[in-house]
């Protein structure tokens, strides 16, 4: 298949990239620079600029593309540019495909767990609604909408990613530098659940999801809920260090405001419902598995 990846600079698009290339797919990266490279395709989500001839001989597109959400304080201005980030980018890439002389068969936009906001202990599938009171929901709300446009006959998937365990980067990447140190611990009470999967498990998925007849919300998770305080005490007991300096909810919420609330202290509890139907297999299904991979990782790296 020949993939065409935005957002591939990014933890997610990097590891999809080199699988697929290690699976003898084809893939191309869009970049707003100019291109320095054949599989590098220039483009300007912000103004809408995408050539729909980068779209030949494109089989599937995989749009990731979007501002972190805890990379900068969640003013205003930044809400703004989490918001025009993704519509800009989702909404280019479907105008596009609407313009190509040949569409890709497959989209899979990326979305989030926040979907569904806060569902406290209670376990929600992909035919949950979503909530009505959360930003990031509002978020994943239009993200999906705008996707949803793309052309009748191109397939699209709409991945609810859960927060990812990896060597570097997102929510993990924050909670680790304190815990290798020894100076970590849960944050809040613990007790909310953050919908979590492996690195290697989310680029496997994605990868399931290009070839397999699915479309529609999937949730990227692995099958094991998990609270805060089961996260860091697995990824403590991984790199055999103590896990007991608690950040209070006041702390954190004086701390990052909204951004607190709504990814640290938000609880959701989500189950992989449609990759658990259609048969996929977690490599880590566990946190206990998903830390000790981890650990490995961190050792040699």
């Amino acid at each position: 298949m020949h993939i065409l990846i935005s957002g591939a600079s990014g933890l997610l698009g990097t590891a999809l990239a080199n699988d697929l290339k290690g699976g003898g797919h084809r893939v191309s990266r869009l970049v707003r620079r100019s291109a320095k490279a054949p599989s590098e395709i220039k483009w300007d989500p912000a103004a809408g600029r995408l050539d729909p001839r980068a779209l030949d001989g494109v089989d599937a597109v995989v749009n990731y593309s979007g501002a972190g959400l805890g990379d900068r304080p969640w003013t205003r201005s930044y809400v703004e540019l989490l918001y025009q980030s993704r519509l800009d980018a989702t909404r280019t890439l479907v105008k596009a495909m609407h313009r190509a002389s040949n569409p890709p068969a497959v989209f899979l936009c990326q979305s989030g767990a926040n979907f569904y906001g806060d569902t406290g202990g209670r376990t929600v599938d992909e035919t949950a609604a979503s909530s009505s009171d959360s930003l990031l929901a509002d978020l994943c709300r239009r993200w999906e909408a705008a996707a949803a446009q793309a052309p009748a006959g191109t397939r699209t998937v709409h991945l609810r990613t859960g927060i990812v365990i990896a060597p570097g980067g997102g929510a993990i990447g924050k909670l680790l530098l304190p815990l290798r140190l020894g100076m970590g611990g849960p944050l809040g009470s613990g007790q909310q659940y953050w919908p979590w999967i492996s690195l290697p498990d989310n680029v496997a998925a994605t990868s399931f999801l290009l070839e397999h007849d699915i479309s529609g919300p999937v949730n990227l998770v692995a099958p094991e809920p998990a609270t805060v305080n089961d996260l860091v005490a697995a990824l403590a007991q991984a790199l055999d260090r103590p896990a007991k300096l608690r950040v209070p909810d006041a702390i954190l919420a004086a701390a990052l405001g909204r951004m607190a609330k709504e990814v640290l202290l938000s609880s959701i509890r989500i189950e992989p419902a449609v990759l658990a139907s259609a048969g996929f297999t977690f490599g880590h299904p566990t946190i206990g598995a998903a830390a000790q991979w981890l650990a490995g990782e961190l050792q040699h790296a």
